[in-house]
C-alpha cells in the first residue's frame, strides 16, 4: 500500500520560509517521479513543483519559480519543498504525490498526500 506522510506547514509572514516533507513508503522511492500541488480556497489544485525519477531534472510553476525548492533524500524517502520569500498568494493546502512518469496535471496522479495548510499573512 502507497502512503505519503506529510509534515510541516504554518502560518508565516511575509518573506519568510517553509520547509514542507513527504515520506513515501510502499514503493521503490527513486523509480518514481515525485511532485507538489497546491489548492486554495474556491480554486482548482495546482502544480507547483516537481522531480523526476532519481532527481534527474526539476519543474517549477513560474510562479514560484526562484523562491522554491523540490529536492528528494533517497536515503530516507522523503521528498521536500523548500519555500522562501513566502508570498500571500502562496498561502493554500500543499499536497505530495507520486506517480511512474512525471506530470503537471493532477489529474493523473492516484497517490496523494493528506494535504497541509501553508498561510502567509502580510
Amino acid at each position: 500500500q502507497v502512503q505519503l506522510v506529510q509534515s510541516g506547514g504554518g502560518s508565516v509572514q511575509t518573506g519568510d520560509s517553509l520547509k514542507l516533507s513527504c515520506v513515501v513508503s510502499g514503493l521503490s522511492f527513486t523509480n518514481y517521479a515525485m511532485a507538489w500541488f497546491r489548492q486554495a480556497p474556491g480554486q482548482e489544485r495546482e502544480f507547483v513543483a516537481g522531480i523526476q525519477r532519481y532527481g534527474l531534472n526539476t519543474y517549477y510553476a513560474d510562479s514560484v519559480k526562484g523562491r522554491f525548492t523540490i529536492y528528494r533524500n533517497p536515503n530516507k524517502n522523503t521528498l521536500y519543498l523548500q519555500m522562501d520569500s513566502l508570498r500571500p498568494e502562496d498561502t493554500a493546502v500543499y499536497y505530495c504525490s507520486t506517480r511512474y512518469e512525471m506530470s503537471a496535471l493532477a489529474e493523473n496522479y492516484d497517490h496523494w498526500g493528506q494535504g497541509t495548510q501553508v498561510t502567509v499573512s502580510s
